[in-house]
């Protein structure tokens, strides 16, 4: 018998009904969260069995190779852009 259990045992016999409220409620509050918290590991034992684990994040594009230039130049919606090299643009005075 749990001290909660005795105490509200005791006072209930003693006439002292309000504490022995008091301690039934104790007693049923300790009982539900007991219960609760084995349910509780109970679910996290179970939860990633035979789960495997995912990769962090999505495999690495492959490297195709260097390219210094580009000849296409495109904005934020998508649509090209025409692009004009600085050496080859006009002279402005």
């Amino acid at each position: 018998m749990s001290e909660l259990t005795k105490q509200f045992v005791d006072d209930l016999a003693n006439g002292k009904n309000a504490e022995a409220g008091e301690a039934f409620k104790d007693a049923l509050r300790d009982k539900v969260a007991s219960s609760l918290d084995n349910a509780r590991q109970d679910i996290a034992k179970s939860v990633f069995n035979g789960v495997e684990a995912q990769p962090h994040s999505d495999p690495k594009p492959e490297y195709a190779g260097t390219n210094d230039k580009t000849d296409v130049v495109f904005d934020t919606k998508g649509d090209e852009i025409e692009f004009v090299p600085n050496e080859e643009q006009p002279q402005q005075d």
